[in-house]
């Protein structure tokens, strides 16, 4: 895909999947993909096929956590897995300064400094995965062992 048609998140999402080798191309929704059912209609993917960039904050910290579209992270169950304090959804500007890119669109890579990880055990059931490139109307796709090499993510139960 032309880089002059890619968001400026866009691209630094494109290159540091460069270089992670990932060959996934950025592709380019004509609406707002930004819930895993608006993803996966758009792409005519299963939900759980979608992997969601959920940003939350724990002990002071941001936690970034992929995970099925089908799946609704149970925060209680997590912490106790993580051996960690409560985890709470991030606020918007939370979401923002750690990842520099918005709610509905956070990509899996392209932050301003690593973030800790933790990936959803489900996704591996899904031979293709897709994940959003920093905006809403933007995704990739990569695979579940391409997911875990990208973000250096624990893989975990979420649910």
């Amino acid at each position: 895909m032309a880089t002059a048609q890619l968001h400026p998140r866009n691209i630094h999402v494109s290159e540091r999947l460069a270089e992670a080798g990932i060959r996934g191309e950025i592709v380019l929704l004509p609406d707002a993909a930004s819930t895993a059912v608006l993803a996966a209609s758009a792409l005519g993917v299963e939900v759980g096929a979608i992997a969601n960039s959920l940003v939350f904050w724990c002990d002071d910290r941001p936690l970034l956590v992929m995970t099925s579209g089908a799946h609704r992270v149970d925060t209680a169950a997590l912490a106790a897995r993580l051996g960690r304090g409560t985890i709470r959804r991030a606020k918007p500007a939370q979401v923002l300064a750690a990842t520099d890119q918005v709610i509905g669109g956070v990509a899996p890579t392209g932050h301003p400094a690593p973030i800790e990880t933790v990936v959803d055990e489900h996704l591996s059931t899904y031979a293709q995965l897709w994940a959003a490139a920093g905006t809403a109307h933007s995704v990739f796709p990569l695979t579940f062992d391409e997911l875990v090499r990208l973000t250096g993510g624990r893989v975990e139960r979420v649910d």
